[in-house]
């Protein structure tokens, strides 16, 4: 494997844009390709079966390119297609949730942790199954928030019925008295203001993508394929959907320019997959 190759990232659509972020901060040499399925988000109310479906053909499109990893940058996707997916490529290829349950579970203090995240994502119990393996003394506290990834992608990030919602979906976990919330899909970063004023201070909030870009750069380095230098490092970006909401949130998050987007239909005779 070519350890100058691009590592693969992929998300229903503008979320994952956080989780690369953070591995630009980490991995500063590496070229990657991004992914955003925009035409068919949010997964999070789709069945298990059209998530596998779609994470697999994106999969096939990013090793297209020869990647040499891939990034899992979707909550969802990582809970109901990633052990698939690993059985079926030979490259790394790694989620968001293992990261953020290891690290909520070294943070906190009361054994007490809330997960929000979509439908999908909490109907699989992946986080709770995660953090317990770690510790079965942790109680966990699991709250659907669908309505934040419409809100996200519409770019109402301090809106008052944000805030409104935010109220009503974050009320159960205050009540529980957690003292760590896990942000469970990669889209919940963009309103990391508003839960944290929500949820309070000592609440300290777990960004997956943070010790997801971690992660990545553990495997690659024990692989030997980190790249060590590179001059001409340029980022690709593909979507299946037009969105100015993308280069919005997405130069906002990088701290850099999107210069070109490249729109393709996965699901249309693409000879990609």
């Amino acid at each position: 494997m070519n350890k100058n190759a691009a590592i693969g990232i992929f998300d229903s659509g503008i979320g994952g844009l956080t989780v690369m972020a953070e591995m630009i901060k980490a991995l500063p040499n590496e070229e990657m390709i991004y992914f955003g399925d925009l035409a068919r988000t949010p997964y999070g109310s789709k069945s298990k079966e059209t998530v596998l479906k779609f994470s697999f053909e994106i999969v096939q499109f990013l090793i297209s390119q020869g990647v040499k990893a891939i990034v899992v940058a979707c909550n969802t996707a990582s809970a109901s297609a990633l052990e698939d997916l690993r059985q079926r490529v030979s490259i790394p290829i790694i989620g968001v949730i293992l990261p953020g349950a290891q690290k909520a579970a070294e943070v906190t203090q009361t054994k007490r942790i809330g997960v929000i995240a979509t439908r999908s994502t909490i109907a699989t119990g992946a986080y709770v199954k995660a953090i317990q393996s770690l510790d079965p003394q942790i109680h966990v506290i699991s709250q659907p928030c669908p309505l934040f990834v419409p809100l996200v992608e519409e770019g109402w990030l301090n809106h008052i019925v944000t805030r409104q919602i935010a109220e009503e979906y974050l009320f159960p976990l205050k009540t529980n008295k957690i003292d760590t919330l896990i942000l469970g899909c990669t889209h919940y970063p963009f309103l990391c203001d508003v839960i944290q004023d929500v949820m309070g201070n000592e609440v300290t909030l777990i960004n997956s993508a943070e010790e997801t870009a971690r992660s990545i750069k553990e495997i690659l380095s024990d692989a030997g394929l980190l790249c060590i230098i590179r001059h001409d490092r340029k980022h690709k970006f593909y979507v299946s959907d037009e969105s100015t909401r993308f280069v919005e949130l997405g130069e906002q998050f990088l701290k850099e320019k999107i210069r070109v987007i490249t729109q393709i239909d996965l699901g249309k005779g693409n000879p990609y997959v």
